[in-house]
């Protein structure tokens, strides 16, 4: 689950000068598929036991982690607690995944991995998260993030991005896969395609005393070597006991200071579109739409900066 990043504010001006070129070029020419134009029917909150530890957040209404700071630095115990809680959101992503089939709705998905979350003696993170409804996020299309799952069927040509965060024995593991479902055309397998290549070569670039901002400085130059744009608002944060936290991840080209040491823990997840990177929100204030209807999509890990490296804790 991706944050807004508070740098972007200050980018925002760089962002439209970018977009309204791209606008022209682009839109109109961004494949064949069903744009999202208004959120579904969203059935009642799914209940947790009793006995499944919950974050505080569960409790009372509070604002998103705040991802300024310095980052925290791990010691064993609580790198094991992230490996757990990341094999398990990775299992449970893989699962929903199967699900990603024409006439399947987003709120089964939902159910199926709320349900198996709770097996697990697990948390659904995003659940009451700032005030979110449901378990998973699943964005369709031209949702660049935060889809809320509802009654709309799946259909052929559709790409979903779903987003699987647990919490496990206090910890956080995030992660997230876009899934073709059925036949979708050469301009979105291309978008998917690319968009996995893109986090697998950020997180190669990863390790002790590198820079945060060689991340994002990759991407954009990904981008405009395959003709996309990053959608630059959402970003990827630490993670660790609490679901957001340092340090900021931007996928786009900047000087921010900062670098990786050992036993830091935080997602990448850019979110590329074939269009531009303007959006806005649908109205329960969560869904994150294009605004020139342009499809995107996106892949997210929780990586873990080890001596010698990383290690990907969200893979299956």
């Amino acid at each position: 689950m991706v944050r807004i990043g508070l740098l972007n504010v200050l980018m925002r001006q760089k962002t439209l000068s970018r977009n309204f070129f791209k606008f022209g070029k682009k839109n109109g020419d961004t494949g064949n598929f069903s744009r999202i134009v208004s959120a579904g029917k969203v059935s009642e909150e799914r209940s947790v036991p009793d006995e499944i530890q919950k974050p505080a957040y569960y409790f009372k209404n509070l604002p998103p982690g705040d991802t300024l700071g310095t980052p925290e630095i791990k010691n064993k115990e609580q790198i094991e607690g992230m490996r757990l809680s990341g094999k398990l959101a990775a299992q449970v992503l893989l699962e929903c995944g199967k699900l990603a089939i024409v006439g399947k709705t987003t709120d089964e998905i939902d159910a199926y991995a709320h349900d198996r979350i709770i097996g697990a003696n697990a948390y659904p993170s995003p659940l009451r998260y700032a005030g979110f409804p449901k378990s998973i996020c699943t964005s369709i299309n031209n949702i660049a993030c935060h889809g809320i799952p509802d009654d709309r069927k799946l259909e052929n040509g559709d790409i979903i991005n779903i987003d699987v965060t647990v919490f496990l024995n206090g910890y956080h593991g995030d992660c997230s896969k876009t899934f073709l479902v059925g036949d979708v055309d050469e301009k979105g397998r291309y978008l998917v395609d690319a968009t996995k290549s893109c986090l697998d070569q950020s997180i190669e670039l990863c390790g002790p005393d590198v820079e945060f901002q060689k991340i994002g400085q990759f991407i954009e130059s990904f981008c405009l070597e395959h003709d996309l744009q990053s959608v630059e608002a959402f970003i990827g944060h630490g993670i660790g006991s609490y679901f957001h936290g340092p340090p900021e991840i931007y996928h786009y080209y900047n000087d921010v200071p900062g670098k990786m040491q050992p036993g830091m823990t935080f997602t990448i997840e850019p979110i590329l579109s074939l269009g531009g990177s303007e959006y806005d929100l649908l109205q329960d204030g969560w869904t994150a739409v294009s605004l020139d209807g342009a499809r995107s999509a996106q892949f997210e890990h929780t990586i873990l900066v080890t001596e010698n490296g990383t290690e990907i804790l969200t893979k299956a």
